[in-house]
């Protein structure tokens, strides 16, 4: 069960296969261990050194209650802690949903560790408005426990998403499940930036919990194309 300590708090995540380093980050509610579920690490480990990150405030994780932790330059820190900790210089980092969030942190502020970035059910310039607003929503909101609050509302931070991503200076590709809200504005934005587009069947949640099968094989032929 490997553990790092990032900013004084826990870290946990799991590592399966050898290779070059593929950094899994799940969305609000989840947990490493679904990556599993998914069929994603399956898809990736003959092939790579999978890590599936528990993200603060989830899994087997810290789960603290100060709101400052939970910003998107701290959490990016706690990406590069587990990249370190595993002894490797760079990684391809994957996000989905809130992970989706998170990968663009550390193209942000940790470019020199990527070596390539994987965007998926994530509107770069939009973020969780691309979902809408309704009073469910508010209501489900305001139930969530207090660290998962805290990671709610630091998605509002879209801050140098663009650019970050933009201009990392790694190969980009972007995903997202075709009944998607983010479906069809960022491939929009792959045209316009000239970046690679993955659509797979599926909405938010379907993408990875219904068809990660066809994703993760979508994700594998973006990976072998610049690793081999």
């Amino acid at each position: 069960m490997p553990i790092v300590m990032s900013r004084g708090s826990q870290i946990h995540y799991s590592v399966e296969g050898a290779g070059p380093l593929v950094i899994l980050l799940h969305g609000l509610l989840s947990d490493a261990k679904s990556w599993k579920r998914w069929g994603f690490v399956d898809a990736l480990a003959d092939g790579y050194c999978v890590a599936c990150v528990d993200s603060l405030g989830h899994g087997l994780s810290d789960k603290p209650s100060d709101d400052s932790l939970y910003g998107l330059e701290a959490r990016s820190a706690d990406v590069v802690a587990v990249i370190d900790d595993l002894g490797f210089e760079r990684a391809h980092v994957l996000g989905y949903s809130m992970g989706g969030w998170l990968s663009v942190g550390v193209a942000k502020y940790h470019r020199n560790r990527l070596s390539s970035l994987i965007v998926g059910g994530w509107d770069i310039l939009l973020g969780p408005d691309a979902f809408g607003s309704s009073p469910a929503q508010a209501k489900w909101v305001a139930d969530l426990e207090p660290g998962h609050r805290a990671c709610w509302d630091a998605l509002a931070d879209r801050r140098g998403a663009r650019d970050a991503v933009v201009t990392s200076g790694a190969p980009v590709l972007l995903w997202s499940g075709r009944d998607d809200p983010s479906h069809d504005p960022m491939r929009r934005f792959a045209a316009t930036e000239s970046l690679e587009f993955l659509s797979t069947a599926g909405n938010h949640n379907g993408a990875i919990w219904k068809h990660g099968a066809e994703s993760g094989r979508g994700v594998r032929a973006f990976l072998d194309a610049r690793s081999n």
